[in-house]
């Protein structure tokens, strides 16, 4: 019963979380130090009007895979209704 109590002292989230200074983890501390030097460039809203193409293009990839699983489909009737010995 002690290795219990140890172990909910030792991981004990609640008191975890009630603390009034909580420091930030160290790719936050990174960043902020690389921002401060180096401060990023700053991103649109809305993605590139060159993305807008490969919708295109997945509309011709989604109707390969399409054409592909046909023709399989096909195939496998075919040589099931073929010469039957």
């Amino acid at each position: 019963m002690t290795e219990q109590n140890d172990w909910e002292r030792e991981f004990d989230h609640r008191w975890a979380a009630s603390a009034t200074h909580k420091e930030p983890s160290a790719r936050a501390r990174m960043l902020a130090a690389r921002w401060r030097e180096n401060p990023p460039d700053p991103l649109p809203f809305r993605a590139d009007p060159d993305r807008v193409a490969s919708r295109r293009s997945r509309w011709v990839s989604v109707a390969v895979v399409i054409a592909c699983v046909a023709v399989v489909v096909l195939l496998l009737g075919w040589t099931r209704l073929g010469p039957q010995r």
